[in-house]
């Protein structure tokens, strides 16, 4: 592992999502470095009347511009400056109700386009940042900065936006065009508390499911709106979900990159497949609760030694011998969880990872091709993040919870010997990490090293794997820690396109156009 020398942070410290910039926000500035020199290149002067707290820091979808949002105001510029129309800055003043405050700010189909959840349900507001125009739509259902995004979704391609609101005790599903975001249709769906909308990646489907209190049931609508499908439940369900019936329904619904599998989780420790090709259920994975290492399953258990000077070593073993996963503690004060906490397909839709709300500190990766268990990550503390590679295949990014794993991640792909325990805390100054730390992936592209950025409250550094020469490292040469001057550099002009330059297909797919 070869980490770069650290530079000055904040708690709001993102890299670009071409893996090529990393913006930090500050008091009144927004510092923007190139991964390769690790040198500001840009500094971006705040409003003088924008002031915490911070409720939203972005990157654009096309890597040009940023999105800073406090409670009172929403600024967006340009990420590398420049003359003329690559000089782009925007300010949004009072986009909420006075006493409220956004629940969630970002961009949204594109560049141009700014969405925004008020708290209490109030509205949904689209800025336009070409035509200054704004949208706004009354009682969405979904208003809390955890769940404000289950409560929209944009069509790939065509870019239409599904909107799930909530009136007088019934939820409603709305689809708008892109760009000027008219009302094209509106329907109720047959549902009684609705827990989320979402396009497939190809745009054939509309999915919403209703609540898991309200027991198994995932409808499947055309683009149009036409019900194609309705699943009530797992067809061949395992002899201890023989009674999902009476248990609580669905959690969590996932589609892969490539839009051919969909899966969905409930409360019992099965995983329901679907292909998508016919909105058919396919194969169920079955957590085990005991695991039978062999040659094409690989168990891997954490073991951390202790040192008297210096921080913890975490290694793992991998084990030969029939193991159980470690429970959940069991608090007759704490609210029993039971189901599925997590699925993540990777992004070339190879492999599957989950984790189950009764063994938290359990990873299981599933072969999607042979629907099979290929690995299991067992740690001694509870995992709370998962990550795939976005370029490289199959290589996950996993962060636990406790003191025992401050400024620790684990690295994990097939051809590892187990996980492999990243401590980027030892190379900061002090020794330790200060506030609340991240870990992300480097979105560079697959030829290059694999890369992750670390950060905490105030500083942050990179770290490649496997070990490369330096000139083959994402940067180069030394960061310059203390400089904000801006520089001078050239940069192709930014371009927010017109609206009515835009070809959005913007007329929806008619499910029954034969009949006509």
């Amino acid at each position: 592992m070869q980490f770069s020398k650290s530079f000055r942070a904040s708690s709001h410290c993102i890299a670009s999502p071409d893996g090529n910039y990393i913006a930090t926000l500050f008091a009144n500035v927004i510092n923007v470095r190139t991964v390769r020199s690790l040198e500001v290149v840009h500094v971006v002067k705040l409003a003088q009347d924008f002031a915490g707290p911070i409720l939203g820091f972005r990157w654009s979808p096309s890597s040009t511009l940023l999105l800073a949002a406090s409670v009172d105001l929403i600024q967006v510029c340009s990420a590398l400056g420049g003359d003329g129309s690559s000089n782009f800055d925007a300010i949004i003043r009072n986009p909420v109700t006075p006493g409220t405050r956004p629940a969630h700010v970002d961009f949204g189909a594109s560049d141009a386009e700014i969405c925004l959840v008020s708290s209490f349900g109030l509205k949904f507001s689209i800025f336009n940042l070409t035509s200054s125009d704004a949208i706004e739509i009354a009682n969405p259902k979904f208003s809390s900065p955890s769940t404000a995004t289950r409560g929209f979704s944009f069509r790939p391609g065509s870019r239409h936006l599904a909107l799930l609101t909530r009136s007088a005790g019934k939820d409603v599903i709305s689809i708008h065009d892109y760009p000027a975001r008219r009302l094209q249709i509106s329907w109720a769906p047959d549902t009684v508390d609705a827990q989320g909308i979402v396009w497939s990646p190809d745009g054939r489907w509309l999915v919403v499911w209703e609540s898991p209190a309200l027991g198994h049931k995932v409808i499947f609508y055309t683009p149009d709106g036409h019900i194609f499908k309705v699943w009530k439940g797992p067809a061949n369900p395992a002899l201890e979900d023989r009674d999902y019936e009476l248990g609580a329904g669905v959690k969590f619904v996932s589609f892969s990159r490539d839009a051919r599998l969909l899966a969905i989780g409930d409360c019992s420790k099965s995983i329901s497949m679907f292909n998508m090709m016919s909105a058919m259920e396919g194969s169920r994975l079955q957590h085990p609760n005991s695991i039978v290492p062999k040659d094409s399953l690989q168990v891997w258990q954490e073991k951390i030694a202790v040192a008297q000077t210096g921080p913890s070593i975490h290694t793992f073993i991998r084990t030969s011998q029939m193991v159980s996963p470690a429970p959940r503690p069991q608090d007759n004060n704490s609210e029993t969880l039971l189901g599925c906490a997590d699925i993540l397909f990777d992004p070339f839709s190879t492999l599957l990872a989950t984790r189950l709300e009764d063994y938290p500190s359990t990873v299981w990766i599933w072969d999607l091709q042979g629907m099979e268990l290929r690995a299991v990550l067992l740690f001694h503390g509870d995992v709370s993040k998962l990550s795939w590679h976005p370029t490289v295949r199959e290589t996950l990014l996993l962060r636990c919870e406790g003191d025992q794993y401050s400024g620790i991640i684990f690295v994990w792909d097939p051809l590892s010997e187990g996980p492999r325990s990243v401590d980027y805390a030892k190379y900061l100054p002090g020794g330790k990490t200060v506030g609340r730390w991240r870990a992300s992936w480097l979105g560079l592209d697959e030829a290059s090293p694999i890369s992750l950025i670390l950060s905490d409250s105030h500083n942050c550094m990179l770290a490649s794997f496997p070990d490369h020469d330096q000139a083959l490292l994402p940067w180069s040469g030394h960061p310059n820690t203390g400089n904000t001057e801006r520089t001078t550099r050239e940069e192709s002009p930014l371009e927010l396109v017109p609206a009515d330059e835009v070809d959005d297909n913007s007329e929806l797919d008619d499910t029954f156009v034969y009949k006509r």
